[in-house]
């Protein structure tokens, strides 16, 4: 660190030309609570001097020890000191020689699941830190458990504490091999293990001479070194098109950051949905023209032919095409206090399209203390559930743990605008060919017309349940007197109520029109003759038997 020091003060522009060659490493702290996730953080900025001196001032007056609590150093909420625990997600950035890092330091209780999936979801590297004194607890596991279906590709495995276990190498050796144990059926590339002391700095950023029995490298060295280049993917060309420049009548370009894969000039390329073909003739960057560009990289392509391709369509290779999809499985994290509504449509932003889509079917929801697939109906704030989705129109998708752009999505309540969940698809199956993809996109949209109003929204607004009151009875027993005196009354009460007067004698669409005016959760009051039992059952059938209130007029 001292010789960046030196460059940015004798040659700042050395130095910023040397910053942006590095490459870039996010990586997320997580664990059960009070393991000591803020204090490694901590302890890892103090060491490499990437602490500001009026910052630990700050830390040292808000202290309530004579050694600085580096933990005070990302727990930046008022409720977090107060408490002692994170809550929100703390971002911080560091570099080393080696590399640029960016840092998110996750809550671990259960209640900031949400928090701890927005932290993780772009996340390298996961940290999760093992209190040397309990052991692998349940917590640990649903956070590794989380973090492998979020798809981090490596998992750095702390033992901290280990100050207070005297540095013992059976405790060490016990805890890996319990965490070995469960980590076996998680998805990681490589589990590595550390034996430190957040607190005192053991193995962290400097190697320990209190564990003279561990010969591995500390966590800096580990996170300045571990292979992420590989974990893009560079098989799968993908480029949602974000935008159509288009200067004057001699350039048309279309700007994106290329999700995976490589695209080099000359290629050939198949736009979606339209499925027609050309070669790219120039790839343009900020400072030139370039021969090639990979996963990553914000780029626009121009193309040998004139194609229309606007904002949401898809650039891919011929031979190497993503699955297009109506309707799909994927495991969502709820992050609404509002529970998931599978009576109501949503919207589906995935890449650079929006679309109106519903959710189907709630498979199950994952129990986060047994991480056991409970069967249910209800998805509620931090739950991690499967369910299938269908949406108004096709998607360019691929298996998340394939590839984390293509495969991830956000759900937006249509009404509010607020993000409720976030998306992880899961396919199976191979891919499709180019004539299996058409029919796809040319085919009926696979969800059915839905309304962006839910019934449980409808009762929220209007403080009822809607619900059809049936007069029947002979001609002149006064049925439609007591049909408008019952309106009187029910409208008097605060309640919002009608009556449905019929045009002729057709009880098919009296029904109709009482079935659609109680769908949109008004008390609808209708007086009309059915005698026979086959009537006033297909009254039930049609508006639902528990929306239904029979009453027989009689002036005896």
């Amino acid at each position: 660190m001292t010789d960046e020091k030196d460059l940015i003060r004798e040659d700042i522009e050395a130095y910023l030309a040397k910053y942006r060659q590095k490459e870039l490493l996010r990586f997320v702290s997580v664990g059960s609570i009070d393991d000591g996730k803020s204090t490694l953080i901590g302890r890892i900025l103090y060491d490499t001097g990437m602490v500001f001196e009026d910052q630990m001032a700050a830390v040292r007056a808000a202290s309530q020890s004579e050694e600085p609590d580096l933990a005070l150093l990302t727990d930046g909420l008022k409720a977090e000191r107060e408490q002692g625990i994170t809550i929100d997600v703390a971002y911080r950035y560091f570099s080393t020689d080696k590399r640029k890092f960016i840092i998110a330091d996750t809550p671990g209780h259960i209640q900031y699941t949400r928090n701890m999936v927005t932290g993780a979801s772009t996340a390298d590297v996961a940290l999760i830190l093992i209190d040397a004194r309990h052991g692998v607890l349940q917590q640990s596991r649903r956070h590794a458990y989380i973090a492998s279906l979020l798809g981090i590709p490596h998992l750095a495995v702390c033992v901290n504490k280990m100050d207070l276990k005297d540095y013992s190498q059976d405790v060490y050796n016990e805890i890996c091999a319990d965490f070995l144990e469960f980590g076996k059926t998680l998805r990681f590339k490589d589990i590595q293990f550390f034996p430190v002391s957040a607190l005192v700095g053991d193995n962290v950023v400097t190697d320990s001479d209190k564990t003279p029995w561990y010969d591995g490298p500390n966590v800096l060295g580990y996170l300045e070194t571990v292979p992420v280049f590989a974990d893009r993917n560079f098989d799968d060309f993908r480029y949602p098109v974000q935008y159509v420049i288009r200067p004057d009548l001699d350039y048309r370009g279309f700007a994106a950051e290329v999700s995976s894969g490589v695209i080099a000039k000359g290629d050939d390329i198949v736009a979606l949905p339209s499925g027609k073909t050309s070669k790219v003739a120039g790839i343009d960057t900020y400072d030139g023209e370039i021969e090639e560009a990979s996963a990553g990289q914000s780029v626009t392509i121009r193309l040998e032919d004139e194609i229309d391709i606007s904002r949401g369509d898809m650039i891919v290779k011929p031979g190497n095409l993503p699955r297009v999809a109506r309707r799909f499985d994927a495991h969502i994290v709820w992050m609404h206090e509002r529970p998931l509504d599978t009576e109501k449509a949503y919207l589906i932003k995935h890449t650079t399209q929006t679309v109106r889509a519903q959710i189907d079917k709630i498979y199950f929801v994952i129990d986060m203390d047994t991480l056991e697939e409970n069967p249910t109906e209800v998805v509620e704030l931090n739950d991690i559930a499967k369910v299938r989705l269908s949406c108004h129109r096709a998607l360019y998708v691929d298996d998340y743990q394939k590839n984390r752009e293509t495969g991830a999505f956000i759900v937006i309540d249509t009404l509010t605008n607020n993000t409720v969940a976030a998306g992880m698809i899961s396919l199976e199956g191979s891919g499709q060919n180019i004539e299996e993809v058409m029919k796809e996109l040319h085919a009926e949209s696979a969800m059915e017309p839905k309304t962006f109003v839910s019934p449980n929204e409808r009762i929220e607004r209007f403080g009822q349940r809607g619900a059809t009151i049936w007069l029947t009875g002979l001609p002149g027993s006064g049925r439609w007197t007591l049909a408008y005196a019952l309106e009187r009354k029910l409208f008097d009460e605060g309640r919002t109520a009608t009556v449905v007067n019929p045009v002729g004698e057709d009880l098919r669409s009296m029904i109709s029109a009482a079935k659609a005016v109680t769908d949109a959760g008004l008390i609808n009051i209708c007086a009309f003759p059915s005698p026979a039992r086959t009537d006033r059952d297909q009254l039930k059938e049609r508006i639902g038997e528990n929306r239904v209130i029979q009453v027989y007029v009689n002036t005896d």
